[in-house]
């Protein structure tokens, strides 16, 4: 396996505002079978734009690997780190996205299959690269590699998503340096348009650190715009921030980890399955 921390800010040339992270580490396995490809998720941990949790990178990527994808996790920038904000993040899961797809040849995947997963603040960094592709920051900050910013699906993980009365608050206030403009239109269910990518998403009844309403908002709104999704609730969990719900993570949930074989199948069935490059297939 070829693990490789990218510095994205150095790849496209872009100034790094000072403190910033925006580093893409790589899980790409060995190419065993001669001419084959496998699809791609992009890992976006939580922490309330405050820091990015650990328990919600590796531990998910390995996961994936499991099941066929070349993974990657991006570090990106938050309050702890400096006092850079909106739209630094938004260009950093930008940036890790069209680095991803113009390298595919090199890293082993279809370009056409990239998905992204996120938890928490980090399912609304993964919300925002969902709705949000086409942003004129985006288009500003890369130019012509702007084109490649836009996943193919994504996987929606107990997400911030919404400003409104049943906000996480504080990862609004960290994302937006505190400006009020901003909250409205960081609220993603409102973002949602026909080209929005196809999700899947989870989270539990149980939930009240980022309410259960959060996913919900972004379902109706998923289904008021005939963009495909999937949605599941489950009754209740340990806590929030559950992850993989497993030892390695510190939370052992049993039903919880249903959600991964659930959106693994749900890809599947979107063509995010390994292929042969020469078959096209």
């Amino acid at each position: 396996m070829k693990v490789e921390k990218i510095d994205l800010y150095g790849y496209f040339n872009i100034k790094r505002p000072e403190g910033a992270k925006g580093y893409l580490t790589t899980y790409v396995l060995e190419n065993w079978v001669e001419c084959r490809i496998r699809p791609a998720m992009l890992v976006f941990g939580g922490g309330g734009y405050q820091y990015v949790s650990p328990t919600e990178q590796e531990p998910v990527a390995l996961k994936y690997m499991e099941k066929g994808f070349n993974a990657f996790s991006l570090d990106y920038t938050c309050a702890n780190d400096c006092k850079a904000c909106f739209p630094t993040q938004l260009i950093e899961g930008a940036m890790a996205v069209a680095y991803i797809k113009k390298n595919a040849n090199a890293l082993q995947i279809d370009e056409n299959h990239v998905a992204g997963i996120g938890f928490s603040a980090g399912g609304h960094m993964c919300a925002m690269q969902a709705t949000m592709y086409d942003a004129p920051e985006i288009k500003d900050a890369l130019g012509e590699d702007a084109k490649y910013a836009k996943l193919d699906a994504v996987v929606l993980s107990y997400p911030v998503i919404t400003s409104g009365e049943k906000a996480h608050k504080g990862s609004f206030v960290n994302l937006s340096g505190n400006n009020p403009e901003l909250f409205e239109r960081l609220s993603l269910e409102k973002n949602v348009s026909e080209k929005s990518v196809p999700a899947f998403l989870w989270t539990t009844g149980s939930d009240t650190c980022v309410p259960t309403e959060n996913t919900l908002y972004m379902a109706m709104a998923y289904r008021a715009k005939g963009v495909p999704f999937e949605l599941h609730v489950f009754e209740k969990g340990l806590c929030h921030g559950l992850s993989v719900a497993s030892e390695e993570v510190g939370y052992v949930d049993p039903p919880i980890q249903a959600w991964i074989p659930l959106s693994i199948t749900w890809l599947k069935n979107r063509g995010f399955v390994i292929g042969n490059k020469n078959l096209n297939v």
